[in-house]
């Protein structure tokens, strides 16, 4: 959404129109994205763009024949934000974007994968709205503002990036080949045993690892307690899992 605040910003200063101007701001950004995002992007992303663009001078055009839902501009933030970010969510999900700060945030991503879409979107934005707080002079904009860029990247992360997240359990347990053929048959999931030591009765111990969804891992606890009542599990949270059966690269 970054181009779209340069375009607002230009808006406000030299009345050009804002859908427009925001086409003409992401031609560079196309090329680019062609070269290293490929054509498939290329294609969805100028797609996503033009509709984005023809909306804006739509709106614009009836702006001043809308009714308006609220005045109190932090319920107008909260609610734009989830609005723009559910949008946007789905739209990375499908591998494209609208323009703006969303391909600059992927070009960046794919060339330095350490860094991630819904960060760079909000890095971004928040110097694109401190350049319309200096512009415009209004801290007022600059502050509900910083609130609609949170909830855009916690929406993108949630959504777009995050609904992959994965849980990993360790159990401990006598009967780990038991527990694990279990786990094998009845969810098609596979399992690692760790060789360790139990420091409390200096015993060998065979630590059973599996990486599973949030809904598989309740199954898992149940496999586990009805072979072994007594063992012990630990749950962690896992960001992502890559490879056979989850995400591939």
């Amino acid at each position: 959404m970054a181009l779209v605040g340069i375009a607002t910003l230009l808006y406000y200063v030299f009345g050009v129109k804002v859908g427009t101007t925001t086409i003409l701001l992401n031609l560079p950004l196309f090329v680019v994205a062609y070269i290293k995002l490929g054509r498939k992007f290329f294609i969805r992303s100028v797609v996503g763009t033009v509709t984005l663009s023809f909306l804006l001078n739509i709106f614009e055009s009836f702006s001043g024949n809308l009714k308006i839902i609220t005045n109190d501009k932090l319920l107008a933030s909260i609610y734009g934000g989830l609005i723009v970010g559910i949008g946007s969510a789905i739209i990375f999900r499908n591998n494209s974007s609208t323009g703006g700060s969303e391909t600059l945030s992927n070009i960046i991503s794919k060339m330095y994968p350490q860094f991630k879409v819904s960060q760079l979107i909000v890095v971004l934005d928040i110097i694109i709205v401190g350049a319309n707080v200096i512009v415009l002079k209004d801290i007022e904009i600059g502050l509900y503002s910083a609130v609609v860029i949170y909830i855009i990247g916690k929406m993108i992360e949630t959504i777009g990036e995050g609904t992959n997240f994965t849980k990993m359990i360790f159990i401990v347990s006598d009967k780990y080949e038991e527990i694990a053929e279990e786990i094998s048959k009845n969810l098609e999931r596979g399992s690692t045993a760790i060789y360790a030591k139990g420091m409390y009765m200096k015993e060998k111990k065979k630590i059973l690892w599996c990486v599973a969804s949030k809904n598989e891992i309740v199954k898992i606890r149940q496999i586990a307690s009805e072979i072994d009542k007594n063992c012990f599990m630990t749950i962690f949270n896992a960001r992502e899992a890559y490879g056979l059966g989850f995400k591939e690269e």
